[in-house]
């Protein structure tokens, strides 16, 4: 295999194999793809004592969805439908007339008036002022609270109501910053999903179908399982205390069995490592799909080109040295700094919390899928950094 090291690449399937023998994982699917080589791993077992792992089983990417709808957002863009620094307030009145807390950790009550209105440029690069307030520093923000309380706080799951509702408890709640200010994880894209369907005038899975799902030839991928793919639907699991996984969302009768209320943009999306390799294929041929263009070649450059200045990072907290060597495109992750053998700078792509993770590197030509269902905690960390510095050593 002229891309990789066949011997090196054994200590990727190794590493694998003793993640599920020693029970940190039920099972995995790998896929790499190099220079028009594919190679693909998978092992152990969709769920606990259930049935084996396939290359097409069917993971919830979770975050990993992001990427996918930033597609589909940005072909409305480049059609003249959307504009980046437009407002969304046509098709998300809700978001009118915001109010803004004085400080992320304010009471509710002490606010100021929005100094612009919220763009799809905002949403598409998280600086929209509402998103994931656990990460910053200092005591519980009564934001966090308030959207908890709301049911509309970041989560493993989706919103348990339609999108008006959703949007409805939204627009009662203020910003956490000005509109453009600061980079706060995940609820954007869950605006952003809600800003499609209604731009459309359908659902964000027929938007997905037709914009990005069935140009690329992503057959698996979709906001819920049907009968005839239930059977390769993985189980999420959890380690607990002493290490052992607990099934937190079986496949038959679980979540993704059946369709959601809610089609979540930020995570809400169930997929395969083919389908995802798809994804990775067309946006390192920066656009082309075989002869079919889906982007404009410009179009992918700036999207995987960091959006975020070194001011907003610095007010930005997210996980501990992530702003030293990463940053946020539109709709995705990028790489600005190499900081270890997979730190790539260029590379691009994103990882979900149901233990996924998808990234995509132009200077090698690679892409990279792994695909597991273990909620992402420090075990999880611990084999997705092993993984992806085993791959790159391979590298020939």
């Amino acid at each position: 295999m002229a891309s990789f090291s066949s011997a090196r690449l054994a200590r990727v399937d190794s590493l694998l194999h003793q993640a599920v023998e020693q029970g940190r994982i039920a099972g995995a699917v790998a896929l790499l793809w190099r220079q028009g080589t594919t190679r693909a791993s998978y092992v152990g077992e969709q769920e606990p004592g259930g049935a084996p792992m396939r290359r097409d089983s069917i993971f919830r990417i979770a975050s990993v969805t992001k990427p996918i709808l930033a597609v589909a957002a940005m072909t409305l863009v480049e059609e003249g439908r959307l504009t980046l620094d437009g407002s969304v307030e046509p098709w998300l009145p809700e978001l009118a007339g915001r109010r803004v807390l004085r400080s992320p950790l304010a009471p509710l009550q002490d606010t100021v008036a929005a100094e612009r209105a919220i763009t799809l440029r905002d949403l598409l690069t998280m600086r929209c002022g509402l998103g994931a307030m656990n990460f910053l520093p200092g005591p519980r923000a009564p934001l966090a609270a308030a959207m908890e309380d709301a049911g509309v706080a970041p989560g493993p799951f989706a919103f348990q109501g339609d999108s008006d509702e959703y949007m409805r408890r939204i627009g009662r709640l203020p910003l956490a910053h000005q509109p453009g200010e600061r980079w706060l994880y995940h609820t954007a894209s869950d605006l952003l999903g809600v800003l499609l369907a209604r731009a459309e005038g359908r659902s964000l899975g027929a938007v997905l179908q037709e914009r990005t799902l069935a140009p690329l030839g992503m057959t698996d991928t979709g906001f819920f399982t049907t009968e005839s793919q239930l059977p390769r639907l993985t189980a999420a699991c959890k380690a607990g205390p002493d290490g052992l996984l607990t099934v937190v969302d079986a496949a038959r009768e679980g979540v993704f069995s059946r369709p959601p209320a809610f089609e979540s943009g930020s995570a809400g999306l169930v997929s395969t490592a083919d389908d995802l390799v798809a994804l990775g294929r067309m946006m390192l041929a920066r656009g082309r799909h075989g002869d079919l263009r889906v982007l404009g070649r410009t179009t992918v450059a700036a999207m995987v080109t960091d959006q975020i200045t070194p001011a907003q990072k610095a007010a930005s907290p997210f996980f501990p040295g992530f702003w030293e060597s990463r940053g946020w495109g539109l709709g995705l992750g990028v790489v600005t700094n190499r900081d270890g053998p997979s730190g790539t700078p260029g590379r691009f792509g994103w990882d979900g919390g149901f233990g996924t993770s998808f990234w995509c590197d132009p200077a090698e030509d690679l892409i990279g899928v792994l695909l597991t269902q273990r909620f992402w905690d420090p075990g999880w960390q611990a084999l997705y950094e092993s993984f992806w510095n085993g791959v790159y050593a391979a590298l020939d």
